[in-house]
């Protein structure tokens, strides 16, 4: 999987006056003759790969963060004085206005198929629109299903059109050299079963196939068992989930009221999850949004993960 992906970047400098750069954007070629200055980003994960990579300079607004998330101070440290152009989704007008050279961003991320915004009503106004390689599945559905190389490749991608590939490299070395650990420590343990919770609803909202946190989840030490969905998010049922009997949770926490403590209360009261092994053990973790999308903050989930599930290592 690792090396289908790195295969997928066509990193290049065609001309070394010009410092022409292309990269893979969903399997087109994205093409910069020059460094953009001004980036807009959307939501929390892609906003924190840009400030992993120290971009705060370069970033002109943000969209689709106060409207659904609640932000850390060190997020809140790390944005300073950037402005959000629209708290969720951003209009044209929205990115118009700022000027952007720009606009990272994906399918469901910012953009949806058929929508106001995307890279074909963007181009005309002279911006560029990077997509999420997680989302690319939406417009494409013959890709590999997930692996860790979603974050690696976006941050190298990154990293390379904003002319700070160093930085994204040795980001990726050090991430790599973490997830070695614990793949290490983790390697002759019983894998358990996990189901990922994005909420309490009538049909369960949680990750197949193609969304990271199935990558995530293997990386831990464990086996997700919505993994057969032919999806990256998406919905499936109780009882389905139910009779794989999950031994662990992952419960998304939005940092409303109670969180995850209010979702696994929903699971306890639920007539048929209450009988399976992860809500009968209380096995779970609630992890943020940022935690559980492409992004920096995925390393350290991973971590949470697997000293959960396999306690008796850490």
């Amino acid at each position: 999987m690792m090396k289908f992906w790195s295969a997928a970047i066509l990193l290049s400098l065609t001309n070394a006056a010009a410092a022409e750069v292309t990269v893979d954007n969903c399997g087109e070629p994205l093409v910069f003759d020059q460094t953009p200055e001004r980036l807009v980003v959307h939501d929390m994960n892609m906003t924190e790969m840009a400030f992993a990579l120290g971009l705060q300079d370069k970033i002109v607004g943000l969209t689709g963060i106060s409207g659904w998330y609640k932000t850390s101070p060190t997020f809140d440290e790390q944005r300073g004085d950037i402005p959000e152009l629209a708290p969720k989704y951003p209009s044209v007008e929205n990115l118009v206005a700022a000027s952007p050279d720009l606009f990272f961003a994906g399918w469901y991320y910012g953009m949806k198929p058929g929508g106001e915004v995307t890279p074909d009503t963007l181009a005309p106004f002279g911006i560029k629109t990077m997509v999420l390689t997680e989302s690319c599945v939406h417009m494409n559905a013959d890709r590999p299903v997930a692996s860790m190389e979603l974050l690696f490749d976006d941050v190298t991608r990154l990293g390379h059109v904003m002319g700070v590939s160093e930085k994204s490299a040795d980001l990726i070395a050090d991430w790599q050299e973490q997830l070695s650990s614990i793949e290490t420590a983790t390697a002759d343990q019983a894998k358990p079963r996990v189901f990922l919770l994005d909420g309490p609803a009538d049909a369960p909202f949680t990750a197949g196939k193609f969304a990271i946190p199935d990558a995530m989840i293997a990386a831990a030490g464990g086996q997700n068992v919505t993994h057969d969905m032919d999806t990256s998010w998406g919905r499936t049922s109780w009882e389905t989930v139910a009779a794989a009997n999950p031994e662990f949770l992952v419960l998304l926490d939005y940092q409303t009221g109670n969180g995850a403590a209010d979702t696994f209360k929903f699971l306890q009261d639920h007539p048929v999850m209450a009988e399976t092994d992860a809500v009968l053990n209380e096995r779970w973790i609630g992890l943020r949004y940022e935690e559980l999308t492409p992004g920096p903050a995925n390393i350290a989930a991973i971590e949470k993960m697997a000293r959960a599930m396999h306690p008796e290592l850490f």
